[in-house]
């Protein structure tokens, strides 16, 4: 009989009702009475609180907005999962990011050998800011899928995905989201690319701008909607099978990503540069009619909450982050045309994928815990004031671990990924000593330097009330490919002054 008086100060706490939960002071309650009083009085707090601001803390619905999540089932169910993280061994730790790290590893892999063939396309040849536009499109697995995929990871890990009606409505409406960005993005890194193309070149046919818009806007959309329906597949078996999603669906995203997407994009731009001069007018058809189906994805993100908020707020972290990729490209189209430095091509998106594949897992760990233990604006004793950005290898907490362990995955991944390359290629020895340092040098500058960037911004963005899972990856994965091309440009200048060709 002690009980309900309890529960009807939760029941009436009003925002206060978040607090508890993620301070853990639920334990000293029973869980029945958790799991019957609140069921009551569900509905009226779907009313009340909808209009506040959950904006940004909340990883995809607000907790309120589920009929057994608020207080029934999956609350009880969120304080084991939240114990579960810093439990994790650093052998299960390694043994769950490895697979996916190895298939992401492979997936770079191939996007850079199928780079380094169709760089001889006509179209690749004849209009090169497509390499411009390469790191922005690319970069929409850290814009769009990985961003999904965090979110939907600290929604599996807070319990929020416990009923079916629930979770499909939360996929519905995030996909739909998904599209419009993708569309959006699309028209908008085409742009920029047709830019800083005229800017370097100082001319741009308008044919080139026609390609490049539709190539831009067709590729991210196709390639939106078929990592999207993987990475819900994705997400949706690692839960059934008891793998924390954290470890899993972003290294997922980015093997899938480059893959689907540059195949994708040097198919449709061929194909389009085959018939432009002809039949230009198809372009045209092809660009208003998936424009016009921005409104329909408008309606359909606009009818779940949290999709509806992103929709107001999650366009400043990928913009953002398309600009970064962008400058990225700038360097690559300038790298690749000296023909002393154009080896670099085959390498790009394995150090680009690899950095944004590592730094991910680990922004979407870290989000993960602060939506488990903290409330909105708190952070961690040690994140309130300023500290060292590599004190997070130094620690026994589960973030500390895993960066540590990420770090030290990269020199065995990257000599693993070099090898697998050169045995392709037809080469029968390892690369050059040389070209094998100067490359393991610039991943481990790169991924160190993303780790250290990325403990600061996540618990920056929750302490200034952003959600990590929407905002951090978009910045940190466009800062990789930014960090990865200028690094590995300056490893092959540096091994063409050294006189060295990678050992080839």
């Amino acid at each position: 009989m002690m009980v309900f008086p309890e529960s009807k100060e939760v029941q009436t706490s009003g925002s206060e009702e978040k607090k508890p939960i993620k301070n853990h002071r639920l334990p000293q309650h029973t869980a029945e009475p958790n799991h019957l009083t609140p069921r009551i009085n569900i509905s009226p707090v779907i009313v009340n609180y909808e209009p506040q601001d959950y904006t940004e803390t909340d990883p995809l619905l607000p907790n309120e907005q589920y009929s057994g999540s608020s207080f029934s089932g999956s609350q009880d169910a969120k304080i084991p999962r939240g114990a579960e993280v810093p439990s994790e061994s650093v052998c299960s730790l390694v043994l769950q990011i490895l697979v996916p790290f190895l298939l992401a590893g492979l997936g770079t892999i191939s996007a850079g050998l199928l780079l380094d063939v169709v760089q001889s396309w006509d179209v690749f040849q004849e209009i090169t800011e497509i390499f411009i536009l390469l790191p922005a499109v690319l970069g929409m697995k850290g814009n769009l899928e990985m961003t999904l995929a965090s979110r939907l990871s600290t929604a599996v890990n807070t319990g929020q995905m416990e009923l079916a009606s629930e979770k499909w409505m939360l996929i519905l409406g995030n996909l739909a989201l998904k599209q419009l960005q993708s569309t959006v993005l699309g028209l908008l890194a085409s742009l920029m690319a047709i830019v800083l193309g005229w800017i370097a070149d100082g001319r741009m046919p308008f044919n080139h701008v026609v390609l490049l818009c539709s190539t831009s806007v067709c590729t991210t959309f196709v390639a939106s909607l078929l990592q999207g329906i993987i990475m819900v597949g994705v997400i949706i078996g690692s839960k059934r099978t008891g793998i924390n999603p954290d470890n899993v669906a972003t290294p997922m995203a980015a093997s899938f990503g480059d893959l689907i997407t540059l195949a994708l994009l040097a198919y449709i731009s061929q194909w389009f540069y085959s018939f432009i001069e002809l039949y230009s007018y198809v372009l045209y058809l092809l660009d208003l009619f998936l424009l016009c189906l921005i409104p329909l994805w408008i309606v359909i993100s606009s009818k779940h909450p949290a999709s509806r908020i992103l929709l107001r707020t999650g366009w400043e972290p990928i913009v953002t982050a398309m600009v970064i990729s962008s400058m990225g490209g700038l360097i690559l189209d300038k790298t690749m045309s000296d023909p002393n430095l154009a080896g670099i091509i085959l390498y790009a998106p394995v150090i680009n994928g690899i950095g944004g594949n590592l730094v991910s897992i680990q922004a979407s760990r870290i989000s993960t815990n602060l939506h488990l233990n903290f409330s909105h604006r708190e952070v961690p004793e040690d994140r309130k004031r300023c500290h060292q950005p590599c004190s997070i290898f130094f620690g026994s907490g589960p973030n500390h671990k895993s960066a540590k362990v990420l770090l030290l995955i990269v020199i065995p991944g990257q000599l693993i990924f070099l090898y697998i390359i050169h045995l392709i290629k037809g080469a029968h020895t390892m690369p050059s000593a040389l070209f094998t340092v100067a490359f393991l040098t610039a991943s481990l500058i790169q991924v160190f330097s993303l780790l250290c960037i990325a403990d600061c911004m996540v618990h920056c963005l929750w302490k200034r009330g952003k959600d990590p899972d929407s905002y951090s990856i978009p910045y940190l994965t466009a800062l990789g490919d930014l960090l990865g091309t200028a690094l590995l440009s300056l490893a092959f200048l540096f091994l063409w002054c050294s006189g060295d060709t990678g050992g080839e």
